[in-house]
């Protein structure tokens, strides 16, 4: 019998794994995708690199995922895309039993270059949508848009409409599978102007029209009750991590995190949303329970969730770059998956980083429930809550003049907020992604009373800036300080030690918090 000599990453991933999976990552996300490094990864199914790349198979004309359960085509009938847009792009139409709608955000879709991330980010918040161009997106992140249709093309083999365009196909295609809306709310629910557009676009990329699409169900399709979505993620995913850190600073009134279930209210256009999560270790996603307003809401609720777990981080990469930092790399060992959280609420977020400067994490976790139970919005009566959960949190209209010294607020931090919310209004832009890492950072530390510290973390949570590190903090500096040192590691010293981890100091931060207990 012949033996197939064992691949150079097999014999590396045997002795360390991370660096195995560091090793398959950066070959297959050199300049082109390499049929004779994806293809084992497709015929192993290894979910590892699930929603990393996407096969389009010539015979068919169908792309799936590498993990796909239908017989492994053979090689001379596979390409290999890097998207799910480049592939539709391509001709070939979405797999209807490995459903690429439902992959884990992909990694290269947040680009190797910080740019095609940051595109990706507004395009998810809709810069593309109703009257938005490409030209307005490129001015935006400070380039011309000839030059991001290249970074594009180069990064993700397609182009910024196809990628606005296929999130919501793909969307409306997940509704379709998970829950029993009418069509018309579907077509409403992933965004679409019309109802005939809506069934244009399913039929143009799945070949087949709405009706057909959906998949046969038990029960009355006039079913009550809340809606259920499914969030996937790539594992590891660190859940009970990220629920301690968001229990811990839970807003009382707006959010709460009780066993392994994670629930809050969130403002979603002119109405409300109440979600409950779970972690679904088994299917490698979240379930998410959602009441509210109705159903047009839906594909910005499923973003914002997205950004507040870190659901599209590439764990992998990530741990394998820590991994190489003697201090961490315990901890990388024995908590893989650690995520950034992140925020459905950039002013929420915001605020709550200016209530934490130099008071303890309960401390500000009790002003921000006083703020909520004198200004926030109450939950409408016919949104049932879930428990404590009874507000909105406070709009920036609402906190722009506030007395807040009566919430216990010194005179110095009730102004620092006041001018964060008049600045929050004037220029929305603060809370959108920035052209880099130090624009972002210099745009709020240019506020009053927005300190390096509060900007790095604003950057890190409600930006999503993954290089964000707080340098000045103390727990950081306590954690990273030499054995019998008479006192913390010094600004510079941190971001020395930190080096090594970038560009996700962001995550090396969250685990030197964990491993302190609080931030």
């Amino acid at each position: 019998m012949d033996v197939a000599p064992e691949a150079p990453d097999a014999r590396l991933a045997a002795t360390d794994p991370v660096a195995g999976d560091a090793a398959l990552v950066a070959d297959l996300f050199a300049e082109s995708l390499s049929p004779e490094r994806c293809y084992p990864l497709l015929a192993a199914r290894d979910a590892r690199f699930d929603g990393r790349f996407f096969v389009g198979v010539t015979s068919t004309g169908i792309f799936c995922r590498p993990v796909c359960p239908a017989p492994t085509p053979k090689p001379r009938n596979c390409t290999f895309w890097r998207s799910a847009a480049a592939a539709q792009a391509a001709g070939f139409r979405p797999c209807l039993r490995c459903r690429p709608e439902a992959a884990p955000g992909t990694p290269a879709w947040h680009g190797t270059g910080a740019t095609v991330g940051r595109a990706l980010r507004l395009i998810e918040d809709g810069a593309l949508d109703g009257d938005g161009s490409v030209a307005r997106l490129a001015a935006r992140l400070g380039i011309g848009d000839r030059h991001l249709r290249r970074l594009f093309d180069r990064h993700l083999g397609t182009t910024p409409v196809a990628v606005a365009r296929l999130r919501r196909v793909l969307f409306a295609k997940q509704l379709l599978d998970e829950t029993r809306l009418p069509m018309t709310e579907v077509a409403i629910a992933a965004g679409f102007t019309s109802q005939r557009r809506f069934n244009a676009c399913l039929r143009e990329v799945y070949g087949q029209p709405p009706s057909a699409l959906r998949r046969r169900r038990k029960g009355s399709a006039k079913e009550t009750g809340p809606l259920r979505l499914s969030l996937a993620y790539r594992a590891p995913f660190a859940w009970g991590a990220l629920l301690g850190f968001l229990g811990e600073r839970a807003i009382p009134g707006v959010e709460a995190v009780s066993g392994a279930r994670y629930a809050r209210a969130m403002r979603v256009g002119e109405g409300v949303a109440l979600v409950r999560v779970e972690d679904d270790p088994v299917h490698a996603r979240l379930s998410v329970e959602v009441r509210g307003e109705g159903t047009a809401a839906l594909f910005e609720v499923a973003r914002r969730l997205r950004r507040l777990f870190d659901l599209d981080a590439d764990a992998v990469a990530i741990d394998a770059t820590l991994g190489r930092v003697r201090r961490l790399a315990r901890h990388v060992r024995s908590t893989p998956g650690v995520r950034v959280p992140g925020t459905v609420d950039g002013f929420e977020t915001a605020v709550r980083a200016v209530l934490g400067q130099q008071v303890s994490v309960k401390g500000a976790t009790t002003i921000a429930g006083r703020i909520v139970d004198r200004y926030g919005t109450p939950l409408p009566g016919h949104v049932s809550g879930d428990g404590p959960i009874r507000a909105l949190f406070p709009e920036p209209a609402a906190l722009a003049s506030a007395p807040l010294e009566t919430v216990g607020l010194t005179g110095a931090r009730a102004e620092t907020i006041r001018g964060l919310a008049r600045a929050v209004l004037e220029r929305p832009s603060l809370l959108e992604p920035a052209v880099d890492l130090d624009a972002a950072t210099s745009a709020w530390a240019a506020l009053r009373g927005i300190g390096p510290w509060t900007a790095s973390y604003v950057a890190m949570r409600a930006l999503g800036e993954p290089d964000a590190l707080p340098v000045g903090d103390l727990g950081l500096r306590k954690a990273l300080a030499p054995k019998n040192a008479a006192g913390p590691a010094s600004s510079k010293e941190v971001e020395k030690r930190l080096e090594g981890c970038r560009p996700y100091r962001a995550y090396a931060a969250l685990r030197l918090w964990d491993g302190l207990g609080g931030d």
